[in-house]
């Protein structure tokens, strides 16, 4: 699913605040790639790399894929940074270089059609899932006979009935109190008669409330310009909280909804390759466009921001909608990206259920033995995805549901702040001792938007490209690194901190954890040490 523009969060407040309690206005635009000793931010030294280590050595191009919602193809940072199926890159309505799909120039969108449309919003996975297993299941008992797949079934039909009922439920909340407060909000600027752009503090101070609803409005709209540096800013932000909640019930959870007939691919039939089309922005491309500038946004130019890669080459690969993207698709973009040449991918999506595994983990099978690394976020739930799945996974399934082993060559990333404090972990981001393996920069990253914009953004689906323009940095500077020694090199050199920070539990309590109990590796990227790391081994293996 992809990232909301706002932090995921229920209060226990009067309504959800969407206003999140770190302070995202003071860190350095380009806090990424900064270095802590040089820049008092907890960035991974991207700088200082190319500053005292690179400088002067050659890169060879590396192909980078980006499956995610869309990208922006023709952004001023970007376009400059793309990878181009010189063999098809003609609109010509055929297949040139014959490998299935049709003038495939910047790469493929699974999620939509040869006539041009595409997929907006879909559903979550358990939302579907309610929808596949319901007629056979909702009416039956726990003690019916039922075979071990059936059980199985109808195990997974329950659980994900009773996400469903309880996503509903929240999201119900969330819209009729985020609803009632723009309404109220509404009626404050009706009041002091002038367009949101030019509200101002005094004009709130003059206000005098009708009601408790038009009292409490009026004082989280004065919080607002605080916390968000104006009126506007804290308008749009609850528009955009009431069109969340609002989006979710309407599509993410509405089992009657189902748009997949728009893509016009036999869904159920697994081992289908070639549907889609070639448009990979589609309608919405903000999050994959903002996904691809952090790999590797143009740094020779004087635009916008500097990516962590500078020679990396962006395949584009469309699967993620406004919802929860399907396993079929992203095993054809896995196999996609392995057969074109892509050496790193990276995936900021994730769902809590799966209808197709088995299907993922031969396409990562496949691509790893193409020698291909995948990046994956670790997500945005505050939970310990060592008990709580989070999909795609490292690990193999068989039809029993039972590990049969792991992809060696991935990575998944959860997200810090700036600060090295007791709030460096992003109090969104998902943790687990055997899931995560690392943290990198994830909070306030400024990237690109579509049409040339930028914008800071927050998510475990920032922090996965800081480490997928990493592994792409090491691959294009040392290309006789396999995908495996790329990720070794990553997690031996990461800034291993080594002090408590606080993280949010499910049931949002907080707890003091030091980050070693919270990830395989402790500590958090850093592009410097990974470089020295990779030079050790470069010498390492010539004595050899």
């Amino acid at each position: 699913m992809k990232i909301t523009k706002l932090a995921l969060f229920l209060s226990i407040s009067i309504i959800p605040t969407f206003l999140w309690a770190q302070d995202v206005k003071e860190a350095p635009k380009n806090w990424f790639n900064l270095d802590y000793a040089t820049d008092s931010v907890m960035g991974i030294s991207t700088e200082k790399a190319y500053q005292e280590l690179l400088k002067g050595r050659k890169a060879s191009p590396v192909i980078t894929a980006v499956i995610d919602g869309g990208v922006d193809v023709h952004h001023e940072d970007l376009k400059d940074v793309l990878w181009i199926n010189k063999k098809d890159a003609k609109t010509s309505g055929k297949d040139a270089d014959k490998n299935g799909y049709i003038n495939d120039k910047y790469g493929w969108n699974f999620i939509g059609n040869a006539k041009g449309q595409h997929i907006d919003y879909d559903n979550t996975e358990f939302t579907r899932l309610v929808r596949e297993l319901g007629p056979k299941y909702e009416a039956m008992l726990p003690s019916t006979p039922k075979t071990a797949a059936e059980q199985r079934e109808f195990r997974t039909y329950l659980r994900a009935k009773r996400t469903l009922d309880q996503k509903i439920a929240e999201a119900s909340y969330g819209e009729r109190n985020y609803s009632a407060l723009v309404a109220s909000v509404d009626t404050i600027i009706s009041k002091v008669g002038k367009k949101t752009e030019a509200i101002q503090l005094t004009d709130l101070k003059k206000i005098i409330p009708a009601n408790d609803k038009e009292k409490l409005a009026l004082q989280m709209s004065e919080d607002g310009i605080q916390e968000e540096g104006s009126f506007h800013d804290f308008y749009t932000q609850i528009k955009e909280a009431e069109e969340y909640y609002s989006s979710k019930i309407a599509y993410h959870l509405n089992v009657a909804y189902d748009t997949r007939a728009v893509v016009g691919d036999h869904y159920e039939l697994a081992s289908e390759r070639y549907y889609g089309n070639a448009d990979v922005a589609g309608p919405d491309a903000e999050h994959g466009t903002h996904v691809a500038g952090i790999i590797g946004a143009n740094r020779k130019n004087s635009l916008g921001i500097k990516g962590v890669a500078d020679a990396v080459q962006i395949m584009s690969l469309r699967v993620v909608p406004d919802g929860d993207e399907r396993d079929k698709d992203v095993a054809n973009a896995i196999r996609y990206a392995a057969e074109n040449g892509a050496k790193v991918i990276n995936m900021s999506f994730g769902k809590a259920f799966s209808k197709n595994k088995q299907l993922v983990d031969e396409a990562v099978k496949y691509a790893q033995s193409k020698d291909v690394l995948i990046i994956q976020a670790a997500g945005n739930d505050s939970e310990d995805i060592d008990i709580s799945p989070n999909f795609p996974s490292k690990y193999y399934w068989n039809d029993t549901d039972s590990i049969i082993g792991q992809a060696e060559a991935w990575i998944t990333v959860g997200a810090t702040s700036w600060e090295l404090d007791e709030n460096l972990i992003a109090n969104f981001s998902n943790y687990g001792y055997k899931n995560v393996d690392v943290f990198a920069p994830g909070v306030a990253i400024y990237s690109t938007l579509p049409q040339s914009e930028y914008k800071a953004m927050d998510g475990t689906s920032m922090a996965a490209p800081v480490v997928a323009g990493l592994a792409s940095l090491i691959r294009s500077y040392y290309p006789e690194f396999s995908a495996k020694e790329t990720k070794q090199i990553i997690l031996s050199s990461v800034e291993v901190i080594d002090k408590k920070v606080k993280i949010t539990t499910p049931d949002r309590l907080e707890q003091e954890v030091y980050l070693a109990e919270i990830s395989a590796t402790g500590g958090i990227v850093n592009a410097y040490k990974a470089i020295l790391e990779a030079d050790k081994l470069r010498s390492a293996k010539k004595l050899n």
